[in-house]
């Protein structure tokens, strides 16, 4: 996969339409401001210090805003130039920062010119220079000549209901790495790789998201086809940015250069000394772990250098996934309307078989299930197909005032008129009667995950798990013990709070042995601890798992 890299000589050559102005509150341009000392720590990390040659080298801002990177890398390069006693048109092609805002531009313009000549460039040689330095327009869109030996920044964080339609359309046909609902940063990343020089290094902060998650997989793949991982840095918790936001960020270090181990670290503060002795850690071997490279592909990355990430790899190389194990994961309806299709089920004036007894997320409470009363609309037949309202007065009479909102909805558009009272998802009523369990979907940890003997329906924001293999008693014993969100937390993107998701995705990958391989004893053990409501021990864990002792001690944490 290769990056377009558009002609200087037409900036707006297959430029993205115009189609409106670009709007100038900071939030929907994904302008989010960089902390100083963050901004110290990234560009030691690239090795952009002033004990380099740094004119003898070229950098690139892709998004400069108002100048919280430009500004240090210029006066570390104002330093490392009067320290070489060069000319000051060595200066010229030493930076190309890039900002799409006109306003901003020009503010960080002035910023840049007063730098230069407090640097000693006289007021002619300063405007030059800038002008030279600073590009206005799209970065996604205008031509950028030649190649880079470091790219830094903070690239824009724009989610896709921000975008102009067309805009958005002209993005995903020019960057192949913006698949799925893919924010903003993603094209960033695909572009200022492409325009890395051999051995060139790009450090962005940004959205963690991209390294785990769906919509990352292609840019993903491009990193570990034609580049390189070199360090990754969690920032989560702290705060990184000059404002609050709702994303974790974490730093990358990547190269244009051979894959090989990755050092990754956990920042724990955003203070100056604090990150230099991180910067001192990652560079010196021995202080902070590494991990292996990510396999070439698509797959989410594992990036903790800790005990957490040994055993997950231990349990992948040991035992069969969820549903290679003979599970069935699975989502609860979503209707489209609930405030139509979903009430107290004894107030729901319908014919008994149209509507069924529905489990909430309200129903769950540290592991253990009582329903509250709600209940569902129905209008699926057992074999599939929607019911004839003809042969349900009720059912018709409930729905029918409701029709016109009904049809407004896009999973009604889509389908021919008769189907106005459809679902979102089709309602296979044996469902109900199953045993299986509930996952709710955002928790801060596996611990909700509760059984149903098979009374209830799951509503949307509940997984399911069924099984003709696994009794479900003690599995649900075992996915408490701290092995489902073992899974869940490396792999799923974190909410805002801490929170986990729970997702169909995740829940996948979850790894268990398989029930027919467990001694007698053991199976009874996790069905009686299952019925207590009790977790699987950790030492039985280990041992169905054929991990060493201790090898989930950190587990005893959560319990």
């Amino acid at each position: 996969m290769s990056v377009q890299i558009l002609p200087l000589d037409d900036p707006t050559a297959g430029a993205p339409p115009d189609d409106g102005a670009v709007p100038a509150d900071e939030k929907t341009r994904g302008a989010v401001f960089t902390r100083p000392s963050v901004v110290e720590f990234m560009l030691d990390l690239v090795g952009y210090t002033t004990e380099a040659d740094l004119t003898g080298r070229r950098l690139l801002e892709p998004s400069c805003g108002p100048g919280s990177f430009l500004l240090v890398v210029a006066r570390r390069l104002l330093e490392s130039w009067r320290r070489a006693g060069a000319d000051d048109a060595a200066l010229d092609d030493a930076i190309r920062a890039v900002e799409l805002d006109r306003a901003t531009l020009d503010a960080t313009r002035h910023k840049v010119v007063s730098l230069l000549m407090d640097g000693g460039l006289s007021g002619l040689s300063a405007a030059r220079v800038a002008k030279r330095w600073l590009v206005g327009g799209d970065f996604l869109a205008v031509g950028i000549e030649g190649q880079f030996d470091v790219v830094v920044g903070n690239p824009p964080y724009v989610r896709q209901e921000l975008m102009r339609p067309a805009k958005l359309a002209w993005y995903r046909a020019t960057y192949p790495t913006m698949v799925g609902r893919a924010d903003l940063y993603v094209a960033f990343f695909e572009r200022a790789l492409g325009l890395l020089g051999p051995g060139g290094k790009l450090s962005f902060i940004c959205a963690d998201a991209w390294t785990r998650n769906e919509y990352g997989r292609e840019l993903r793949r491009l990193v570990t086809s034609e580049f390189a991982l070199r360090a990754y840095v969690d920032m989560y918790g702290l705060d990184a940015f000059e404002a609050s936001v709702g994303a974790y960020p974490s730093i990358t270090l990547i190269e244009r250069g051979p894959a090989g181990p990755v050092r990754s670290a956990r920042a724990t503060s955003t203070d100056p000394e604090d990150l230099a002795r991180l910067t001192r850690a990652l560079k010196e071997a021995g202080e902070v772990k590494s991990v292996a490279a990510p396999a070439p592909g698509g797959a989410p990355w594992l990036l903790r250098g800790d005990r957490r990430l040994e055993a997950i790899r231990q349990l992948e190389d040991r035992c069969p996934t969820l549903e290679q194990a003979g599970c069935r994961v699975g989502i609860g309806v979503a209707t489209g309307a609930d405030q139509v299709f979903v009430g107290q089920y004894d107030d729901l004036p319908l014919e008994d078989d149209r509507k069924l007894p529905l489990a909430v997320n309200r129903d769950i409470v540290q592991g253990s299930f009582a329903w509250h009363g709600t209940g569902v609309v129905n209008p699926w037949r057992p074999g599939g197909g929607l019911v004839d309202l003809d042969d349900y007065p009720k059912l018709a009479a409930y729905l029918e005032p409701h029709r016109a909102r009904l049809a407004q909805r896009h999973t009604a558009k889509a389908a021919p008129d008769r189907r106005w009272y459809k679902t979102i998802d089709r309602i296979t009523d044996k469902l109900t009667w199953r045993p299986k369990l509930l996952v709710p979907d955002i928790r801060g940890d596996g611990d909700a995950i509760a059984f149903d003997q098979g009374t209830v329906y799951p509503h949307h924001n509940l997984y399911h798990i069924t099984s003709d293999v696994w009794d479900l008693r003690a599995l649900q014993a075992l996915l408490r013990s701290g092995l489902a969100k073992l899974f869940v937390e490396a792999y799923a993107v974190k909410l805002g709070g801490g929170f986990l998701r729970f997702q169909a995705q995740y829940l996948r990958r979850i790894r268990v042995p398989a029930w027919r391989d467990l001694a007698a004893d053991d199976q009874a053990a996790l069905q009686a601890a299952g019925v207590a409501g009790d977790k699987a021990p950790r030492q039985l864990l280990e041992r169905l798992c054929g991990l060493p002792a201790g090898a989930l001690g950190f587990m005893e944490e959560w319990r």
